[in-house]
């Protein structure tokens, strides 16, 4: 069914003026691509019964608690979990991934910037995500697909472009380089350790790293139509704003690097910032280092 003539209008991708916009699909495209053999739609939600609710028709679940996260260690599954995992949904080197999630794709572009560690390249982002999907009125079911065992090869994962640990972020404080923190104002501000309306918890001590500016992650997207704002209204926020450029190295945080990995995606595809990386210890290991520094307003 097509959006109704009350929602909020979305420019098209190709006309924002962002650096990849082939990394972005439209609910249209994805429409179009249900019965598509080469194309698998992901759903990964931060509410993990939400797909089992209903689903774009087609679409596989992926749990970021169980498929992405290693049982033991806090760190990610390795090379071969990961193949297994994606072979088990049908998917081959020549699949174009397509995924998507709850709360304005911000689970979705984790698990995007998990498999980009692994080196997969087609990959997609449906922009607007679910709540676009259901605004637009468009098809839920509650069918579970199933697929043909897929032959995806996946590489050895790759921490060092993309991914930050903390001595990297030491180190980026001693070069003064630029850091994104994109909580909450409560949690910059040490007032909250967890974001807004979820339980307070996740560090001894509350504040920012040193330096750091603060976007909360989710003004990247119109909260009218979901999808992401145009390029000239990310460069207004991010380099008006906060004085980032594109030429110099930059690391975002969060939490535990779910809702940074957005604006990782934010910067690195809409922007085309090609030195961005995403600390995904972020506040829970930050706020409980002994003697690391923090500041507060």
């Amino acid at each position: 069914m097509p959006a109704t003539d009350t929602m909020a209008p979305v420019t098209p991708i190709e006309h924002r003026g962002y650096a990849h916009p082939e990394a972005l699909v439209s609910t249209e495209w994805v429409a179009a691509h249900l019965a598509d053999p080469n194309v698998r739609l992901i759903e990964c939600d931060e509410d993990l019964l939400l797909y089992d609710t209903g689903h774009v028709p087609g679409a596989v679940k992926l749990d970021w608690v169980n498929d992405l996260n290693d049982t033991l260690l806090r760190d990610f599954v390795g090379r071969e979990r990961l193949e297994q995992q994606l072979r088990q949904r049908g998917i081959s080197d020549d699949t174009t991934l397509v995924l998507y999630g709850d709360k304005n794709n911000w689970w979705a572009t984790y698990a995007f910037w998990v498999f980009r560690l692994f080196g997969l390249e087609r990959l997609r982002i449906m922009d607007g995500g679910r709540q676009r999907w259901v605004d637009e009125g468009r098809p839920l079911v509650t069918a579970v697909p199933g697929f043909p065992a897929g032959s995806i090869r996946v590489g050895e994962r790759d921490d060092t472009r993309i991914r930050a640990f903390r001595e990297d972020v030491l180190e980026h404080l001693m070069r003064e380089r630029p850091l994104v923190d994109v909580r909450s104002p409560e949690e910059f501000r040490g007032e909250r350790m967890h974001m807004p309306d979820y339980p307070n918890e996740g560090a001894l001590r509350g504040g920012h790293i040193p330096g750091a500016r603060n976007v909360p992650w989710a003004r990247a997207v119109d909260p009218d139509t979901h999808a992401f704002r145009p390029a000239h209204e990310l460069r207004t926020l991010y380099e008006g704003e906060q004085g980032l450029s594109v030429t110099k190295e930059t690391i975002v945080y969060c939490r535990i690097g779910e809702r940074s990995s957005h604006t990782w995606f934010v910067l690195t595809y809409l922007l085309g910032y090609d030195r961005v990386r995403n600390y995904d210890g972020s506040w829970t290991e930050w706020g409980n280092l002994v003697r690391a520094p923090i500041e507060r307003p």
